[in-house]
């Protein structure tokens, strides 16, 4: 191996290595002339035929060829090296001191935000929230609570019927015994009820359609309830006065909607028993929530109505907040939006709960929520709240 091959090999690589564009270009050359099988290693590997005099001067020209070019490796290495990490700074640039972007959240409905306010100022002032079934019995909706048969709240163009069956063939799995009985129908509708408290067995109107398997309180059978009022009947039946609850929930009238009435509304029903309770008390406690609620004082006035199972009865306004009581639509330009209907317990549901009417006094009203969240956020339109659209929800 003579001098002139090493200089020629040291200016072969030093070419290579200047045109390499790239880290894995580079590894190739590396591996060329400084690998295992490399042009330098096979350079010192053919030392040993040589004489010692050539030995010795070719063995040193060829160690200081290959630290020579493994700090030229080692110089392109490092180009490369700071050239990529300047490219992924720039690429990756990011400016800290930018604002960040706000992840979109989703926020609670304008109906759900009134009624969280309503339980929170209720419990505040010793009430207990309760909660009862959406489906349910002509006894409870109608009976208990005083409305005779022939109210036209129970006419059908009013009221969402169900039509119930049970049978053997269309309830899977149900016990023979059950399945080919009559449904028993029972003053409690409690899930698991003890058989010893329902009533009598009375047959289903043969032209039931509906399965499912509970029991009933008439033998008119099920319907979506038109107001939560009759959760009274149902909780003074199992507790005893003095009580303060308020009774949240969805009921359903068959009625055509418009700006200020659904076919389904969220209503909350009140209901206070004592032995002294009279209508003072009750203004104070509705003054007191409104003010709460509205966070302002608010006018309001009690009108004589009727209603089958408060004696004396009468409807709530308040003034419209739509307009501040100039008129408008929302109030049909009274200036006055009804929000709830309330009066003193009837005797007759305290006896139907169970209750002597001479021992014990109450009130009762049933709030529209709906109508409420409508003065509380100046909503002209009742449909608004249930339309689901969202240019109307995203601002609240």
């Amino acid at each position: 191996m003579s001098q002139l091959n090493l200089k020629s090999i040291k200016n072969q690589a030093e070419k290579e290595i200047k045109k390499t564009e790239n880290l894995t270009e580079l590894e190739g050359i590396f591996k060329k002339y400084l690998g295992k099988t490399g042009v330098i290693t096979q350079v010192l590997r053919s030392l040993e035929k040589l004489s010692k005099e050539k030995k010795a001067k070719i063995g040193k020209e060829a160690n200081e060829l290959k630290k020579f070019l493994k700090l030229l490796f080692e110089q392109k290495t490092q180009a490369f090296k700071e050239k990529v990490k300047k490219e992924t700074e720039e690429s990756e640039w990011l400016d800290v001191t930018l604002p960040g972007k706000k992840p979109v959240f989703g926020h609670l409905h304008p109906l759900t935000l009134a009624r969280r306010r309503m339980e929170e100022i209720f419990q505040s002032m010793g009430f207990s929230i309760v909660e009862g079934p959406e489906m349910e019995t002509e006894w409870y909706n109608f009976d208990a609570l005083n409305i005779p048969k022939n109210h036209p709240a129970r006419d059908i163009w009013d009221t969402f019927y169900l039509k119930t069956e049970l049978s053997r063939s269309e309830n899977e799995g149900e016990d023979e015994a059950t399945a080919s009985s009559p449904t028993e129908l029972s003053r409690s509708e409690n899930e698991g009820e003890d058989e010893a408290t329902a009533s009598s067995p009375t047959e289903l109107p043969k032209e039931a359609k509906v399965k499912m398997k509970t029991k009933f309180s008439s033998p008119g059978g099920l319907l979506l309830r038109t107001h939560t009022s009759p959760m009274q009947v149902r909780y003074m039946e199992k507790n005893q006065p003095p009580l303060r609850i308020i009774v949240p929930g969805n009921v359903f009238r068959h009625e055509a909607t418009d700006y200020r009435h659904e076919f389904q509304l969220f209503q909350v029903e009140g209901l206070m028993v004592d032995r002294e309770i009279s209508v003072p008390s009750f203004k104070a406690i509705i003054g007191e929530f409104f003010r709460r609620f509205f966070k302002k004082e608010v006018e309001f006035r009690l009108k004589p109505d009727f209603f089958p199972f408060t004696e004396p009865s009468f409807d709530i306004s308040m003034t419209c907040l739509v307009c501040a009581g100039k008129g408008c639509s929302a109030c049909k330009n009274t200036g006055w939006m009804e929000v709830a209907g309330a009066g003193m317990v009837h005797p007759n549901v305290f006896k139907n709960s169970g209750l002597n009417p001479k021992e014990w006094r109450g009130w009762a009203f049933g709030f529209g929520l709906d109508r409420l969240a409508m003065m509380k956020y100046k909503i002209n339109d009742i449909r608004l709240l249930r339309s689901g659209d969202l240019r109307f929800l995203h601002q609240f």
